[in-house]
């Protein structure tokens, strides 16, 4: 007799799709080429490369401190000097808080405080802003004549490997 599977588990499942974002989020800022990452866009005007990136690290922020008004935040990234290396672990550091976040209001009564309706619209909400965000990158890159390579733009599509 086979042994039982078991239950799907709504709220791990959730929040590994929350990490598979995050985890392609990471696979795109090491595959942006260094000479598009501060390059200024094509008309001169919006954000470049890296403060997309810095924006929605900053933008998780705004979220947190909605959620609690007195939590400790990891810092914003401002000015022009941060490197991938700084987005990387910023954004693993604002990653890993709204995880905490989303386990508490996946577990509970479904809500997170500043945001309606539930935590299920909470996460589909992060999901399309990174997702935006991540598609103004490519084209951006792809503007400045430094795309994203072919395998690497295929490679944001692999949410079972990454």
């Amino acid at each position: 007799m086979a042994a039982a599977q078991p239950a799907f588990q709504p709220v791990d499942a959730l929040l590994y799709a929350w990490g598979t974002n995050n985890r392609i989020d990471a696979y795109l800022i090491e595959n942006v080429p260094d000479a598009a990452w501060r390059a200024t866009p094509p008309n001169g005007k919006g954000r470049d490369i890296a403060s997309i990136f810095g924006h929605l690290h900053n933008v998780r922020l705004m979220w947190l401190k909605s959620v609690d008004k007195n939590a400790v935040l990891p810092a914003k990234l401002e000015g022009d000097a941060y490197t991938k290396a700084d987005v990387l672990a910023a954004l693993k550091e604002s990653a890993e808080a709204l995880d905490a976040v989303l386990r508490k209001a996946l577990s509970t009564d479904g809500r997170v405080p500043g945001f309606k309706p539930d935590a299920a619209s909470f996460l589909a909400y992060l999901f399309a802003h990174d997702a935006h965000h991540r598609g103004q990158v490519c084209m951006l890159a792809r503007q400045l004549g430094h795309p994203i390579s072919k395998s690497a733009g295929f490679g944001l599509w692999e949410w079972g490997t990454r």
